[in-house]
């Protein structure tokens, strides 16, 4: 990447709230024999005039040329002498919103996990929007992998059943660009690292960006294995969310959730996914230990499925996870007429015990 030079620098006056209807935004690096280093290409709306102040990390600024400035790459900012300037968003952090929101009502959030074309793409999409209208905090869509080695079977069938229905990596974006359409609800994509990289990792990630996801876990890419592979380091608007198993020493704890953004994922036990008769009981000790080394919000999943279990983690984690659960009542209605109906009636009693908690 060449050296960033400085370039106009002017804060939104809108309150913070209102540019969040920007999502659509791929920041593009020059050479420095451009006359400037940034640009970027806006496919939202602008607001404008700007001459407030705005969110330090995802809020740019781009004037009717194209120049912008955010701080988010680490320019060196400043106010411009003359020049008409609009607001835009790179990230509009819906996750950190949301959990904010959960903080001030001091409720727990709860967390959906669904295979993206699990059993179709429309009925992803149907299901995603009953998910919403249960209650549900943040959305979690899997792209489907046919190796897929942290899922049991549950998960490992979704995958199966989305694959064998034609859907790939480019199908579950379009997932995702379909729900932004008419949803803020926050959006993680959970993926292993090889179909992401067989698409191409850069070009994901701009076209997750510009589709409207808000997060991005890759299972099997440790943050240390990023850093040795420059093309393998986010860029852009996706909050990498990071894992912690409970094997993870305090030491590595700090390293990785330091790279982490949105909130962290605990996963409450040794191996695959899926649904448990019990919980471990070292949930409550490894999140207060997570805590020491992290200011995010914990999320924590693996085995999750019933009402008392849901209560449980509420009370000592920011956020319950619940996957083979619900893509098992996927499984089970799959071909009803009434799927993202029989969706929503199971999860709505989770969203409310984990609330209530």
């Amino acid at each position: 990447m060449p050296e960033l030079t400085t370039v106009p620098w002017f804060a939104a006056s809108q309150p913070y709230s209102s540019i969040y209807d920007i999502h659509y935004m791929i920041l593009s690096i020059f050479d420095s024999t451009r006359e400037t280093s940034v640009v970027v290409n806006n496919f939202g709306k602008n607001i404008g005039p700007a001459n407030g102040e705005c969110d330090d990390r995802f809020c740019v600024l781009c004037g009717e040329d194209g120049l912008l400035a955010t701080r988010a790459l680490g320019l060196t900012c400043q106010r411009p002498s003359s020049g008409r300037f609009f607001a835009a968003a790179v990230n509009p952090r819906r996750i950190s919103r949301r959990f904010e929101e959960l903080a001030a009502q001091r409720t727990s959030g709860f967390i959906a996990y669904v295979t993206a074309g699990d059993p179709s793409l429309e009925a992803t999409l149907a299901v995603a929007h009953a998910l919403e209208s249960a209650g549900v905090d943040i959305l979690e869509l899997g792209i489907p992998f046919s190796d897929p080695l942290a899922d049991g079977p549950t998960i490992q069938a979704a995958s199966n059943r989305a694959l064998a229905a034609g859907m790939t990596v480019s199908g579950s974006l379009e997932i995702v660009r379909r729900f932004r359409a008419n949803s803020e609800l926050p959006l993680v994509l959970f993926t292993y690292l090889n179909p992401i990289y067989a698409y191409g990792f850069e070009r994901f990630l701009s076209d997750a960006v510009r589709a409207g996801a808000d997060g991005l876990l890759i299972l099997d890419l440790p943050p240390d294995e990023a850093e040795q592979n420059s093309e393998l380091i986010f860029s852009g608007g996706l909050d990498p969310i990071r894992l912690i198993a409970p094997t993870t020493p305090p030491g590595r704890m700090a390293k990785i959730v330091a790279t982490g953004r949105g909130f962290i994922y605990y996963v409450s036990r040794e191996g695959v996914t899926g649904e448990q008769s019990r919980l471990s009981d070292s949930i409550s000790a490894q999140v207060a230990e997570l805590r020491r080394h992290t200011s995010l919000p914990i999320a924590v999943g693996f085995g999750i499925s019933t009402l008392e279990q849901a209560s449980t983690v509420a009370r000592q984690a920011d956020a319950v996870v619940v996957g083979s659960a619900v893509v098992r009542q996927i499984a089970e209605n799959g071909n009803s007429p009434d799927l993202a109906k029989h969706v929503r009636d199971f999860v709505r009693p989770l969203v409310q015990a984990t609330k209530s908690a």
